[in-house]
């Protein structure tokens, strides 16, 4: 084991620039072009890579090399994305960010050219080059663009949907976002009054207090309430963007871009989505015991995440991050080497701030770029988790850093939940395994809390987006009301009687970014679906560890339907998903046992 530095709580960004003011950015910017431009002038106006199995081999490693060195907005690109979500409303790095997606965008339309064409070599050629022995390192990539190719539009066309997707997309999504990050409201927390971001206000709707978690929600009811209507006109905009950039490439449905982009059958997804959605009543079972656990009736639903229990003292990070290397150690010491060159790195920035972005995510570019961290930890038992979360994915992505090229690197959504779930389950068990009774009722709760948020929820995110868009498309324009309550009827339907919408509920779609995404969701229930499988798996055969690390390591080398067959997992067959369910019925039942045998239950 080695020593963990956990005084370092914000990002170290000096590996890419010392700061915003930085010259070496400038220059950044300027290599990025010229490495850019000389691989567009010596290939735009070739044709003999699209026939020459040779040619094309060196075009593609070319074209390999400047992902891994540039990509099309270089490390310049990175580090000023990264700064935006620390501060988000600096105007003088969101001047510059604009900038940089100016360049970004510029330099990928040059560089259209390349796969667009290649996308477009007719079908018997493309079986040719598929067979041909120098270009298997590239199979899957070429496979992929010839898949893709039947939704792409000419280079022309492609360049000008390049160019206005920031003014149409993004920075509608992005305005909310830093709206939202501005506003604060005072509230009083054991006595004490303090001012509040959005992100510390949600997470006090869990506290165990009544009066504050009551006084939260009327804290993020006022924020939300506030910035609704523009919220309602950047929604709008966003699904106007989509219904015609869909209708441009012949989507046949909403979500059959993301698919296609994820690299999964919609048949898959439609699958998962049906077969969750039969078993909503495991939700209902769960929030009814809930409900009875806490002697009520029903929750409000700012409530629905209140834990039962207590758990005794907060955790504080440097606990936190002591705990997940131990798992991780015992599961795998290359798992637990990586998080600690995290942490020792300052690569982890932990700690909620105003102006900071709310929420958690794994950030990574480049083969070339260190993978960055984002919390937002309270020192919650959620926070703990949310750590080992994270840390799944930037192990994921530090694996593919070490087997694939550049190409490569990343993960479609389809396999990208499987790393951050199964870390994040061998912790809590790790949490479950010395737990007295009484304990093991409280995390049991947590456990079950996690899985019904992550699978459940998630596919009710999946089927709001989906009647959002096919409203939007029928009547051209949803007024906030009409989202809430769209939202507010899919909340119930996987909440059950057990919960009710509280007011302003209604607006809580608001602060939610998934629904910017697109249709992105469904990976967090299948991810937590096909991780408890291989999680049962490791249980039953430790060596089965290295599989897993296999498989983290493949990153898009392979389509996911041919990773997760390597695992012995069919995911066009619904009982891939019913046994994870039926495990989590399981352990409803055991919690329910456990709760009357305690005498928990009134």
């Amino acid at each position: 084991m080695v020593i963990l530095d956990t005084s370092c709580t914000e990002w170290d960004l000096s590996d890419l620039f010392a700061s915003e003011t930085d010259p070496a950015i400038a220059e950044d910017k300027q290599q990025t072009r010229e490495m850019v431009e000389r691989f567009v002038e010596k290939w735009q106006d070739r044709m003999d890579y699209l026939h020459d199995p040779q040619i094309l081999r060196q075009a593609l490693d070319e074209y390999e090399y400047v992902h891994r060195t540039t990509g099309s907005d270089g490390t310049a690109g990175y580090y000023l994305r990264l700064r935006a979500q620390q501060q988000q409303n600096n105007p003088q790095i969101k001047a510059q960010l604009n900038k940089i997606t100016e360049l970004r965008d510029d330099l990928h339309t040059q560089l259209q050219f390349f796969t667009i064409r290649i996308g477009k070599i007719p079908p018997e050629r493309q079986t040719q080059l598929l067979n041909a022995p120098i270009l298997a390192p590239y199979w899957q990539f070429l496979s992929r663009l010839f898949d893709r190719s039947h939704y792409q539009l000419t280079e022309a066309e492609e360049r000008i949907l390049t160019h206005t997707a920031n003014p149409a997309y993004y920075q509608w999504m992005d305005m909310t976002q830093q709206l939202l990050a501005t506003e604060t409201r005072a509230i009083t927390v054991d006595g004490t009054q303090e001012e509040k971001n959005l992100s510390a206000l949600l997470g006090l709707t869990h506290h165990r207090d009544s009066y504050t978690r009551s006084a939260a929600a009327t804290a993020v009811n006022s924020i939300l309430s506030q910035h609704v209507d523009v919220a309602e006109s950047e929604l709008n905009a966003l699904l106007s963007y989509k219904k015609l950039t869909d209708a441009l490439r012949g989507y046949p449905r909403p979500d059959s871009h993301r698919h296609v982009v994820d690299n999964i059958a919609t048949e898959a997804v439609d699958t998962l989505i049906d077969t969750v959605y039969n078993q909503f009543s495991l939700a209902h079972r769960f929030y009814q015991l809930k409900a009875q656990l806490f002697s009520r009736d029903s929750l409000s639903y700012f409530e629905r995440a209140v834990p039962y229990g207590h758990i005794g003292d907060q955790y504080p990070f440097d606990n936190a991050a002591h705990l997940v290397y131990r798992v991780l150690y015992d599961l795998d010491p290359t798992f637990s080497h990586i998080f600690a060159r995290f942490l020792n790195n300052g690569q982890i920035d932990v700690y909620p701030r105003t102006g900071k972005r709310h929420g958690a995510f794994c950030a990574y570019q480049r083969l070339t770029e260190p993978v960055y961290l984002f919390l937002n930890y309270g020192g919650k038992l959620q926070d703990v988790l949310t750590l080992a979360h994270e840390v799944g994915h930037g192990i994921n992505n530090e694996l593919i850093r070490q087997q694939q090229h550049s190409l490569y690197f990343g993960t479609p959504k389809t396999t990208a939940e499987v790393a951050s779930t199964f870390m994040e389950d061998f912790v809590l068990q790790e949490l479950l395994r010395e737990a007295d009774p009484e304990l093991e009722l409280v995390l049991r709760m947590r456990q079950l809390e996690d899985d019904i948020s992550t699978i459940c929820r998630q596919v009710a995110f999946y089927r709001f987006e989906w009647e959002l868009h096919h409203q939007f498309r029928e009547q051209g324009y949803l007024s906030h009301n009409e989202i809430g309550q769209l939202f507010m009827n899919h909340m119930r339907s996987y909440l059950g009687p057990a919960v009710t919408m509280s007011p302003g509920s209604e607006n809580w779609w608001v602060y939610i970014p998934h629904f910017r995404r697109f249709f992105y969701v469904f990976s967090y229930a299948s991810g937590l679906l096909i991780s408890k499988t291989l999680q049962q798996q490791v249980r039953d055969d430790p060596r089965r560890i290295q599989d897993v690390r296999s498989f983290l390591a493949a990153g898009q080398s392979q389509s996911p339907a041919a990773l997760f067959t390597t695992l012995g997992i069919d995911i066009h067959q619904p009982t891939v998903w019913q046994n994870g369910l039926q495990e989590i019925e399981s352990r409803l039942e055991t919690t329910r046992q456990l709760a009357e045998q305690s005498g928990a239950l009134p």
